[in-house]
């Protein structure tokens, strides 16, 4: 296992922690969910072979203090993050960057806010409702999520969450959660101490985050939009390929489901690999790494 170079950088009402590892072009993971840098430990050593992997705790989790615990979260604000990220460390340079689900939202708007920076943004099912055509009855379940959180509680709020993202008639819980890896469970703790902040600021603040597609348009060839194998129907994988679909770029699948990431890490991280081998993207970042 590789030891990461560990450091903190001041933004805007906030610390964030970072963690590096290895070298060539940079490669920056943007977590989602409660997952913070350590949700990409399962990637992270391999992909360092032939990158400058860089991981962070998004602001308000794990060890990412906010100045304002109350504060609202908006996607800019995360995307201006990963943004000085980028600044911090490969200035001038366009990186690589991979975001899952909530984080893929941030790249997102990361690429648009800032497309000189970026080489190539791999989005992994970001739940960008909004595109959908059917994105009211979805505005609905965030308000329920929130008005449940404030009557009932963390738990009977995450329980109609989570119903909301499941496939339309499925009434099981995700398959993907039901064991987890050694890393992962080790996870536990923090995550659960992370879910009223995922729950009551994450959720509402992203959710109905509607991004640029016109400006995603004439940036389609830095963006490649992709879902997990097992979670077509899922409401995140839907919202993902309806986008691809109105881009006109291939929807990509890795293994797995919407925490694909976690539950098949050698899997994901080698479909990662070969994404940006096959794009061309890795090539480009360390040519221009090199120069």
């Amino acid at each position: 296992m590789t030891v990461p170079t560990i450091g903190s950088l001041r933004v805007n009402g906030a610390t964030l922690h970072y963690e590096v590892r290895g070298r060539g072009p940079l490669l920056l993971l943007i977590p989602g969910g409660t997952g913070g840098a350590a949700s990409f430990d399962g990637i992270a050593d391999d992909l360092a072979a032939a990158y400058t992997v860089a991981t962070y705790d998004p602001r308000g989790m794990a060890r990412s203090t906010l100045d304002d615990p109350e504060a609202e979260q908006h996607v800019a604000e995360h995307a201006d993050d990963a943004y000085r990220m980028l600044e911090l460390l490969s200035p001038g340079e366009p990186a690589l960057v991979l975001g899952v689900s909530s984080g893929a939202i941030a790249a997102l708007h990361l690429l648009t806010a800032h497309p000189e920076r970026v080489a190539r943004v791999v989005a992994h099912e970001p739940p960008v409702v909004e595109v959908l055509p059917d994105a009211a009855e979805h505005r609905v379940l965030i308000t329920h999520v929130r008005e449940t959180l404030r009557t009932q509680g963390l738990m009977p709020a995450m329980a109609v969450f989570a119903a909301g993202l499941r496939k339309e008639g499925d009434a099981t819980e995700p398959k993907d959660g039901l064991e987890l890896p050694p890393r992962a469970a080790a996870r536990a703790d923090q995550t659960m101490g992370d879910l009223p902040y995922f729950v009551g600021r994450i959720v509402p603040g992203f959710m109905s985050y509607a991004p640029d597609v016109r400006r995603l348009e004439g940036l389609s060839d830095r963006l490649v939009l992709a879902g997990g194998q097992d979670s077509p129907g899922e409401l995140p994988y839907r919202a993902a390929a309806f986008l691809a679909e109105r881009l006109g770029t291939e929807f990509q699948h890795f293994p797995g489901g919407h925490v694909g990431l976690t539950t098949h890490p050698e899997e994901f991280g080698e479909h990662l690999r070969r994404i940006l081998r096959d794009s061309g993207a890795e090539g480009q970042a360390r040519e221009r790494t090199a120069c």
